[in-house]
């Protein structure tokens, strides 16, 4: 799991289609809240598989991560808006955040 994560910053790294855009803004807080929504969500469902609480938020961040990556992705391609690490780094914060509040639910 590290090593595909690793890996998919290293092939974005290079990316020629990056995004200009601003840290903050609507855009910002949409990634944050459906990240933390998409952790949290991954999380229960973990718990409701029975899984360990480790397990479960392990899967709920890399879960929201993951789509957060393959979103990025999408608006890499040609004609898309470009990778933008400002957009992935707010869903970061939002699993992490959503992870946060699941947890605290426990």
């Amino acid at each position: 799991m590290r090593f595909s994560v690793l890996a998919l910053l290293l092939f974005c790294s290079g990316c020629t289609h990056m995004a200009q855009d601003e840290w903050t803004g609507r855009d910002k807080a949409q990634h944050f809240l459906s990240s933390a929504f998409l952790a949290a969500a991954g999380s229960a469902y973990g718990e409701h598989q029975n899984w360990s609480e480790g397990h479960s938020g392990s899967f709920g961040v890399m879960f929201a991560i993951s789509l957060g990556a393959a979103k990025e992705l999408y608006d890499s391609r040609q004609g898309g808006t470009g990778w933008s690490w400002k957009d992935f780094t707010w869903d970061i914060a939002g699993a992490a955040t959503g992870y946060a509040l699941w947890n605290l639910g426990q």
